[in-house]
């Protein structure tokens, strides 16, 4: 019989996955789905812009110039109504009032109407995709009539909004799946789930990605989230909030764990809004030469890298 020595045969570790690490070990499970990272880790921890003053200053500088934008009113005062129903207090919230216009309080927007808004506000300007929301919604009487009726008709309904076929194809994906697995074409649902089972709820459904449920997130069901759109994120990078090699989704995880949540909602309308007025410092390429008298207009420029 073969004598044993009594050592024990030692386990290697297995190789981690690449899949599993953010920047090196030690790292938390990540997972994506259609393009979104499920992380809650900051990508730049040795980043400490925004800091919560940058991020007030930047909301009232902003706010000073352009007021509240009027588009987003109808959201903001849903969110001040559930606010103001569940008795919770917000010193931030209270400022600047009088830069804000009386508006009558127009119909709640359901959470498949806004789903389906933003995609058809995908890779178009803000005017077309309205007008296809529009036209979608003159053209079928409710979803059912959308789910039902052949994609054809569907694509002439949005054709002002651009990529037809394929908003068309998302559209009739998300009812479809949704009329399979919910017995009825209602995300009012979401309402009752934390925001990490909302983004796993809505990246189920093909085509929709990290923007369209952060959109959703902030606007239709009043959380406390942070959209990167192409404006957010240049303007982002001008100021020199993230780091000049970042990209959108990094830039997402980094603005989401900075910003104070009560500053969420204001500062990203504003942000959206003042990218689409100011082409001073949205574009990087030549951010010098457009300083001088260009900079008096766009109170950003104070809190730019470059000046």
């Amino acid at each position: 019989m073969k004598k044993t020595t009594g050592k024990k045969r030692r386990l290697q570790k297995p190789e981690p996955s690449p899949d599993s690490c953010f920047n090196g070990p030690p790292a938390k499970s990540i997972r994506t789905v259609n393009g979104f990272n499920f992380s809650t880790s900051d990508p730049y921890p040795a980043h400490s812009s925004p800091t919560s003053d940058e991020c007030l200053s930047v909301r009232d500088d902003l706010l000073n110039l352009h007021g509240f934008p009027r588009e987003f009113l109808k959201y903001r005062k849903e969110r001040e109504r559930l606010s103001e129903c569940c008795s919770i207090v917000d010193g931030g919230r209270g400022e600047h009032r009088d830069n804000v216009e009386s508006e009558p309080v127009d119909e709640k927007e359901s959470v498949l109407d806004g789903l389906v808004r933003t995609v058809l506000s995908q890779n178009t300007t803000e005017a077309n995709s309205e007008r296809a929301f529009s036209s979608l919604k003159s053209a079928f009487a409710t979803w059912e009539d959308v789910l039902s009726a052949e994609s054809k008709s569907i694509e002439d309904a949005i054709r002002c909004g651009g990529l037809a076929p394929t908003k068309a194809s998302c559209i009739k994906n998300i009812l479809s799946s949704l009329s399979k697995r919910r017995g009825k074409l209602c995300l009012e649902y979401l309402h009752g789930l934390s925001v990490d089972e909302i983004k796993t709820e809505l990246t189920t459904f093909k085509g929709i990605g990290p923007k369209t449920v952060a959109c959703v997130l902030m606007f239709n069901l009043q959380k406390d989230d942070f959209p990167v759109d192409t404006h957010v994120f240049e303007i982002a990078k001008f100021i020199g909030w993230v780091p000049d090699d970042a990209d959108r989704n990094k830039t997402y995880l980094h603005l989401n764990q900075r910003i104070p949540n009560h500053l969420k909602f204001d500062l990203n309308c504003l942000l959206y809004t003042h990218g689409k007025l100011c082409s001073k410092c949205t574009k990087r390429t030549g951010a010098r030469q457009r300083k001088g008298s260009e900079e008096q207009s766009c109170p950003l420029f104070k809190y730019s890298k470059d000046t």
